[in-house]
C-alpha cells in the first residue's frame, strides 16, 4: 500500500510538517488540508515546486475537501488559533474545541484506520477531545507535545555547556504547559550526567527555560508561535509510525493506570510503530518526580472538564 500523510490545517505548523515531511520522504503521498478557500492548494503547490531541489519524488497537494484523507495511515492535527502574547494554552480551549472536534469528525468518517497525532493547543486536552469524537483505540491517538518539549530541553543543555546538541540526551514528562516535567536526574552528555557538568543553579534556569520555550518565541513574534520544530517534531513521531521504525520517544498517550494516572492524556516515553503507540515505557520516578506527573494529570483533568466531553 502506498504511504500516505495527510495534514489538517495549512497555517504555520501545519505547512512546517507538510514541508518536513517532504524533505525526510517519509510518505509516498503528502496532503495538506484547510477550510480557507484554495490556502492549501497555494501552499503545497509551492512545496511541490521545491521537488526537483532536493529530490522529493513523492506527492504532495492541497485541498478544502476532507474526504481527501481516505486511505490515510497517519493524519495530523494542526488546525487551531495559536497563541498570541499573554495568552496561556487554556485561554485557546473554548475556541479550539469546536475546531477540532470537527476536525476529529471528518478522521472518523474519511479515515477511520488511521492513527491520529495531534499538534493544536492546549494539547492534553484536545488530543482528548480527538480521543472522545473519533472513538479509536488509544494506541491511535496520541499528542506531540515531548519531543518539542524535550528537543527545546536539550538544546538548552548543549547551549549551556557548549557541546553538541547531538550529544545531548534529556526528555520532558508531564502535561505540555507550565507544569510540564524536564528530568534533570536522567538528562545526559554522551552518558555523562548533566549534574556533573553544571551546577544546580544553571540546571535551575534550564528547567524554566524549557517550561516558558513556547511562550518566549511568542513574545518575539508578537503575531504567531513556535511552528519550525513543532513541524518537525511532529513529523518524527509521523515517521516513526509510517516506516515502523520503533523510535522511543516522548508523546501525550492515554494512561489507564501508569504511573498511578489514569483516564488522562500526559507525555510519557512510548515505542512508536506501525500500529501507533505499541508500549508506554514506565521508568521508576522518584516521589518528587511522581508527584509532579499527578499534578499534571490534576490539572488534566480540570481541562477535560472544561471540554464538556
Amino acid at each position: 500500500m502506498k504511504s500516505k500523510l495527510s495534514i489538517i490545517g495549512a497555517g504555520a505548523v501545519g505547512t512546517s510538517c507538510a514541508k518536513w515531511a517532504m524533505i525526510k520522504s517519509v510518505a509516498q503521498e503528502i496532503v495538506l488540508i484547510d477550510i480557507v478557500p484554495d490556502l492549501a492548494k497555494g501552499k503545497a503547490l509551492d512545496l511541490a515546486q521545491s521537488s526537483p531541489l532536493f529530490g522529493f519524488s513523492g506527492k504532495i497537494w492541497g485541498t478544502q475537501d476532507f474526504s481527501a484523507i481516505k486511505d490515510s495511515q497517519v493524519v495530523i492535527i494542526t488546525a487551531g488559533k495559536p497563541r498570541t502574547p499573554g495568552m496561556s494554552r487554556e485561554d485557546l480551549l473554548n475556541i479550539n474545541k469546536e475546531i477540532v472536534k470537527s476536525c476529529a469528525e471528518k478522521v472518523k468518517e474519511f479515515a477511520p484506520e488511521s492513527k491520529v497525532i495531534v499538534v493544536s493547543n492546549p494539547l492534553d486536552a484536545m488530543v482528548y477531545v480527538v480521543y472522545k469524537i473519533t472513538g479509536f483505540p488509544k494506541n491511535k491517538v496520541m499528542g506531540m507535545a515531548g519531543v518539542l518539549d524535550s528537543a527545546r530541553y536539550r538544546y538548552f543543555i548543549a547551549e549551556a555547556l557548549g557541546v553538541s546538541p547531538k550529544d545531548v540526551y534529556a526528555l520532558v514528562m508531564g502535561i505540555h504547559g507550565d507544569l510540564m516535567l524536564p528530568l534533570t536526574r536522567l538528562a545526559n552528555v554522551a552518558g555523562i550526567p548533566i549534574t556533573e557538568l553544571l551546577s544546580c543553579e544553571e540546571i535551575k534556569k534550564i528547567v524554566k527555560r524549557t517550561k516558558y520555550g513556547g511562550g518566549e518565541i511568542v513574545e518575539y513574534l508578537k503575531t504567531g508561535s513556535a511552528f519550525l520544530t513543532p513541524g518537525l517534531a511532529t513529523i518524527e513521531m509521523a515517521e516513526s509510525i509510517l516506516k515502523d521504525e520503533k523510535r522511543v520517544l516522548t508523546c501525550s498517550v492515554y494512561l489507564e493506570g501508569e504511573y498511578g494516572i489514569n483516564g488522562v492524556f500526559l507525555g510519557v516515553p512510548v515505542i512508536l510503530g506501525k500500529n501507533g503507540v505499541e508500549k508506554i515505557l514506565e521508568i521508576k520516578l522518584t516521589s518528587e518526580e511522581l508527584e509532579v506527573l499527578k499534578e499534571c494529570a490534576r490539572h488534566c483533568e480540570e481541562l477535560i472538564k472544561m471540554t464538556g466531553l
